[in-house]
């Protein structure tokens, strides 16, 4: 099973312009995100997915091949595609490219997923820390079904449960946005205009059960520490600087 992972870094940003070349602790965004991902053990190739020249150079230095595509692509998940559709994979992982924490143990475990051919897609979850995650609409949260199946997910507090403040009550957890995809899958997924419970919760893998495929959410203890603001660059750079040697 060959599998690929690709990270979207597309220069344009709506918080933060240039996002991906954007300095934590003196080393470029996209570099760090690089270096995380190069410590996965399963990923067999790992690209670039761009639409700007200096990106491109940046990951080219880094030693990891740079594909171009148009700056119009509407998200992360049709970049990826874009790159990787006339490339000979079985499976394809979307690695955020705004997650400087990232280490190899999140990507290692979509990509063991796949061992279960029955499985399309898989993303990462972990348990909910508070009622104040449950009740944010900024956390999407996955209600799950056997074998850790996604059934929903939601910006709201699903599903409904008459006995607050029990989380344990509550079959959901905090969605964690990284991906992996089969390739037939993904084409499958791109090819596919977004649907109306998509556009109403914010939420593309939405379009994923719509079609009607099975995504397996993998447990975690990683949480998402995305860079989207000047805010969210402090708090990563203090994260960093208490990491102690090498994290896989």
């Amino acid at each position: 099973m060959k599998i690929i992972g690709v990270i979207p870094a597309r220069y344009g940003s709506t918080r933060l312009e240039g996002k991906p070349l954007k300095p934590i602790l003196g080393k470029p965004l996209l570099e760090w995100v690089i270096d995380g991902a190069k410590k996965s053990l399963k990923i067999n190739e790992l690209l670039v997915a761009t639409d700007d020249e200096r990106i491109a150079k940046l990951s080219e230095k880094c030693g990891v091949k740079a594909v171009m595509t148009d700056s119009s692509l509407p998200t992360g998940s049709d970049r990826i595609w874009a790159a990787i559709k006339s490339v000979d994979c079985d499976v394809v992982i979307n690695i955020q490219g705004d997650e400087p924490l990232l280490t190899g143990l999140e990507l290692d475990a979509l990509a063991g997923a796949f061992t279960d051919k029955s499985i399309e897609m898989a993303t990462l979850a972990r348990p909910l820390k508070n009622d104040e995650e449950l009740n944010n609409p900024t956390v999407a949260k996955i209600v799950l079904g056997q074998n850790n199946n996604a059934l929903y997910f939601s910006r709201f507090p699903i599903p409904h449960s008459r006995i607050p403040g029990n989380l344990d009550a509550y079959a959901c957890l905090k969605h964690i946005g990284f991906y992996g995809y089969t390739k037939e899958f993904l084409g499958r997924f791109c090819k596919q205009k977004p649907v109306a419970l998509e556009l109403a919760e914010g939420l593309e893998q939405l379009r994923a059960l719509w079609l009607g495929a099975t995504i397996r959410v993998i447990l975690t203890q990683y949480d998402s520490w995305g860079v989207d603001t000047p805010e969210d660059v402090i708090r990563v750079e203090e994260i960093l600087k208490t990491r102690k040697g090498s994290t896989r």
